[in-house]
């Protein structure tokens, strides 16, 4: 195990992850404050300030652990999640969707953004490493949180979606798997069958349009 390059992607990735758990928390508070739920504003969680949503276990610790035990091979993490109220929105059952969905949202806009950077600093010639390899990681990580958040199991928001899609009785069937959700997805992410079925395909897809939106700024450059 190579310490200097472990420190090294650690520091390549930090800022882009950072922002990705941040802004991905937060838009989830900012479109349900919008729709009528101010629980996560109370709570001081429609924020862009990161320390209101990392989680000292789910952010830092077992990312660490997990990227030094397998040498970088498998890396899990999560931020707290920000605290919904699906009862005081206008209309649970259509705006839950919209609350979230804007997670996913807000990560492939970034995606965007890393992308768009990432040519422009080609653009103009700059041709460090870390600034490159940064904005790559930006693209990288938020299609990555982007497409897995979007899994369509309770909790995760895919999950919420699907229910606020489904008619009231199918919807009633999928939220009662949310208690035991989290466990049958660690079972799944172990097992790779998300990363084979869900993650590979819809990642590499997503890759693909991302490029395809930014082709004409890659030419304008060029």
């Amino acid at each position: 195990m190579d310490i200097n390059n472990i420190i090294q992607t650690i520091a390549i990735y930090a800022l882009p992850v950072l922002l990705a758990i941040t802004l991905h928390e937060a838009a989830h508070g900012y479109v349900a404050r919008h729709f009528g739920d101010s629980t996560a504003a109370f709570l001081g969680r429609v924020t862009l300030n990161p320390l209101k949503h990392i989680d000292p276990i789910g952010t830092i610790a077992m990312p660490l652990f997990l990227y030094f035990a397998t040498s970088g091979a498998f890396v899990f993490g999560y931020a707290k999640p920000v605290p919904v109220n699906f009862g005081k929105l206008r209309n649970p059952k259509r705006d839950m969707i919209w609350v979230a969905a804007a997670g996913p949202a807000a990560n492939l806009a970034m995606a965007l953004g890393w992308g768009a950077l990432l040519y422009l600093l080609l653009g103009l010639g700059v041709t460090e490493r870390f600034f490159l390899e940064m904005c790559r990681g930006g693209v990288l990580w938020n299609v990555v949180l982007a497409v897995f958040n979007l899994f369509p199991l309770p909790p995760l928001d895919g999950g919420r979606v699907l229910v606020g899609l489904l008619p009231h009785r199918q919807a009633e069937a999928v939220s009662r798997i949310e208690p035991w959700g989290f466990f049958i997805v660690m079972a799944l992410v172990v097992t790779n069958v998300i990363t084979n079925v869900w993650m590979r395909p819809l990642m590499q897809l997503t890759l693909g349009l991302i490029d395809l939106v930014l082709t004409p700024l890659k030419l304008l450059l060029s």
